[in-house]
């Protein structure tokens, strides 16, 4: 005899798969970021550049004359990396450092014009790249996207009470 009742045997029957839950949130945002992070290499490296060295200068262009250190922060990449990547940036003419006036052992990062210009190159492609990836998406769409990924960024401090052994 059996126990199976009529409705979980439609279910299991292969007319009618199992209904799969819906993808987190979280598992979308990466494979969007993953995906853009690949074609967006892509496009700073046929400007010589990596992707963490266009941040470094977009951060540049918005905010001159910041330390290593805090470049490293805005750039999400830790204060070895952006020594390495300053460095870099200099020896290739993207940037130039200055010691600061009130403290002659910091030195101030700033565009060069030929930082400047690689900048601005992949920009364009940046900018294609965004359009690509949100041709099907409206522009009312676009601007809630960009509210709603910007209150996520924002909620995401510290697990605060939260038991993280459990998550």
């Amino acid at each position: 005899m059996s126990t199976m009742t009529e409705s979980t045997r439609a279910t299991e029957e292969p007319d009618h798969p199992p209904r799969l839950p819906e993808p987190r949130i979280i598992y979308l945002v990466k494979r969007v970021e993953l995906i853009a992070r690949a074609q967006l290499d892509q496009i700073t490296r046929e400007h010589g550049l990596t992707t963490p060295q266009y941040t470094a200068l977009s951060v540049l262009r918005a905010q001159p004359g910041l330390s290593a250190a805090q470049l490293s922060r805005r750039s999400f990449v830790s204060p070895q990396a952006m020594t390495e990547m300053v460095g870099a940036l200099e020896t290739k003419g993207m940037i130039s450092r200055h010691p600061d006036p009130e403290n002659r052992r910091v030195l101030r990062a700033y565009l060069t014009d030929d930082g400047r210009a690689a900048l601005e190159a992949c920009d364009r492609g940046a900018d294609l790249l965004e359009e690509h990836m949100l041709r099907d998406v409206t522009p009312q769409d676009t601007t809630a996207l960009r509210r709603a990924l910007s209150a996520c960024a924002s909620g995401l401090g510290p697990l605060e009470g939260t038991d993280t052994a459990r998550l």
